[in-house]
């Protein structure tokens, strides 16, 4: 993981986070300063960032909003102070209301953002000022510490760049804490077919089997946020094992072509559900599917994960990969 330390200091009203890279510093530089480079990793997983402005000279301004899982926006603003490229900027960080005016009820920060190449890449140093103990304190408890953290360690996928970062590694599961998992897989493919794939049912039967000898015989899904959606699988013959099963579930989020967030229940069970959040980036002709989902708990985490799903999942991918991108 690319961050390394988190520090508080009430004294110096001060929180800084240092993170190391596997990249020149001129490179990490622009990841922070190209607004379709920061919106891949700028929100912690589950809260990604839409830039809706970027002015990258000092007096400028950047306005920004992170999307929830469930739709909720969460709005901030930069006014940038001062650019050194490539080697620093400072900005001033504050929160935004829904109307676009600023929200001075929360505390804002001025952030110093240094980078310095090392023998094995670069260090980002990343200090944010506060007015008032109060204010650090306030900003700390609404998680802006770990959210950075996470939010910094995603930033490795845009560096390497997503043919190095992904190509032939598979579907990758990753648990990040007690309820959240990180599913990856690169397909060969432009995004706007690996999206219709997921969105239109006539072509998710075709891939959305799970093992081989499995038919997808109930495809009820609309890529309209509101909506619901029913699934369903059969065996093909009586030579298959296993029982017919479905899920159902509610869309929440609907960014066409980026992503898609909605609720998944094991259709007649009393099993709580799952959150997932699935999205999509595109480079060099190839497309990282990644899908976050919550769990309600580290037991339910498990036995999910215990039955497979990663193989099953892969499976499924491979044959998205053969029977449309190929086909």
């Amino acid at each position: 993981m690319p961050v390394t330390d988190v520090q508080t200091d009430p004294e110096a009203l001060t929180m800084t986070l240092t993170a190391e890279f596997a990249a020149p510093a001129e490179r990490v530089f622009r990841a922070f300063t190209d607004p379709r480079q920061l919106e891949r990793f700028w929100g912690p997983p589950g809260y990604p960032a839409t830039f809706t402005a970027f002015d990258l000279v000092a007096g400028g301004n950047a306005e920004y909003h992170m999307t929830s899982p469930q739709g909720e926006k969460y709005r901030g603003g930069w006014e940038f102070l001062e650019i050194d490229a490539p080697r620093s900027f400072a900005l001033l960080d504050y929160f935004v209301d829904a109307d676009g005016t600023r929200n001075d009820d929360l505390p804002a920060s001025r952030n110093t953002f240094v980078f310095e190449d090392t023998a094995s890449g670069s260090r980002l140093v990343n200090t944010s000022y506060y007015a008032s103990v109060d204010a650090l304190e306030q900003i700390v408890a609404m998680g802006a510490a770990e959210g950075s953290k996470m939010a910094f360690d995603q930033l490795d996928r845009v560096l390497e760049g997503l043919r190095d970062y992904a190509l032939g590694k598979g579907t990758r599961t990753e648990i990040l804490d007690d309820q959240h998992v990180r599913i990856t897989r690169l397909i060969e493919g432009p995004r706007d077919l690996v999206w219709r794939a997921h969105t239109e049912p006539e072509l998710m039967k075709k891939w959305l089997l799970g093992p081989d000898g499995w038919r997808m015989s109930v495809c009820e899904f609309e890529a309209v946020a509101g909506t619901s959606y029913r699934y369903a699988w059969e065996p093909v013959d009586a030579s298959t094992d296993g029982e017919p099963f479905g899920f159902d579930g509610d869309v929440l989020v609907v960014e066409p072509q980026r992503r898609l967030t909605s609720t998944e229940h094991m259709t007649g069970t009393d099993y709580p559900p799952t959150l997932n959040d699935l999205s999509l980036d595109e480079e060099d002709g190839v497309t990282l599917i990644t899908t976050l989902i919550e769990y309600p708990d580290a037991q339910t985490r498990d036995m999910v994960l215990a039955t497979g799903m990663t193989d099953g999942m892969e499976t499924s991918y491979a044959r998205l990969e053969r029977e449309l991108i190929s086909a």
